[in-house]
């Protein structure tokens, strides 16, 4: 069983209050994008766990097993369901603390994988509950469709979604160029820079405006704590504008900057930091 979890960039970001069960209520609008891992889940009744599990295509150090939100979500329906044993291949191409959701999108291509080949009768209503016990991103990637990339408004902590079809340019003509310096921030360091506040200007009334005039008014509330702890994250966004992005910005609380262009872009001007990672993205229309 194979199923490959895409990944996200965030259209703005406003943190906009602090709650009382230590989350955060957010405005932005997240848009799936085809950056994929690979998550392979095959029954094992020969190991002695009720699961294993083997993480490849990194060298980052990664959490303990039992705390990958893969795992999560796997016993999260295994005990509720009683699933059988399973190793579990998780293959990242999707960077982690990368602003990109890609820990929140392989738990909830767990949860699917699970549903289509055990629960057959378990809608999406009660996908998406299990999901929001996993984490703030996660529903988002219960409904995310790379082949029909449909934007989502997400308010709350980020599971309450509306579908998003308001956007001024058609994002799929784009060239989507993504780097990551070899720097990292944890959700919990973002956060803690913030100071949460209602903006002057809601996301989705800037996304319904020409792409152009996002540059000066579709922020993320991380760039202003983040960027003069990393300044290398910020010489990334002014270097995609040089190199004529139509707009850039940092992805979520992670340490991806991404542009959007009209036109094929150089790259090799990103070569000199050392072992960013840097894909572009073609369009897909």
């Amino acid at each position: 069983m194979t199923i490959t979890p895409c990944a996200k960039i965030n259209l703005g970001l406003n943190i906009v209050n602090k709650r009382q069960d230590g989350y955060h209520d957010i405005e932005s609008v997240f848009y799936a994008i085809p950056l994929y891992d690979t998550l392979e889940v095959t029954e094992d009744t020969s190991i002695e766990k009720q699961y294993e599990l083997t993480v490849t295509g990194t060298d980052e150090p990664l959490c303990d097993a039992a705390d990958n939100l893969v795992v999560k979500a796997y016993k999260l329906l295994a005990d509720e369901y009683h699933l059988p044993q399973c190793s579990i291949t998780l293959h990242k191409h999707i960077p982690s603390q990368a602003g990109m959701g890609g820990g929140s999108s392989d738990a909830a291509a767990m949860l699917r994988l699970l549903q289509q080949h055990y629960l057959p009768t378990m809608d999406d209503k009660q996908l998406l509950y299990y999901a929001d016990k996993i984490g703030a991103d996660c529903s988002f990637f219960i409904k995310a469709n790379v082949k029909t990339p449909i934007p989502y408004y997400c308010s709350g902590k980020g599971e309450i979604l509306e579908p998003f079809t308001q956007i001024n340019t058609s994002l799929e003509k784009m060239w989507l160029l993504l780097v990551k310096p070899n720097v990292s921030v944890s959700t919990k360091e973002a956060y803690a820079g913030v100071t949460p506040r209602m903006p002057q200007s809601h996301c989705r009334e800037i996304l319904a405006t020409p792409i152009q005039q996002w540059r000066d008014n579709l922020i993320n509330d991380f760039e202003d704590s983040i960027f003069p702890k990393l300044p290398i994250l910020r010489q990334v966004k002014e270097q995609m504008y040089a190199q004529g992005a139509l707009y850039a910005s940092m992805s979520g609380s992670g340490s991806t900057v991404f542009g959007f262009f009209d036109k094929e872009p150089d790259t090799r001007v990103f070569n000199d930091i050392p072992n960013a990672w840097v894909t572009l993205l073609p369009p897909t229309l």
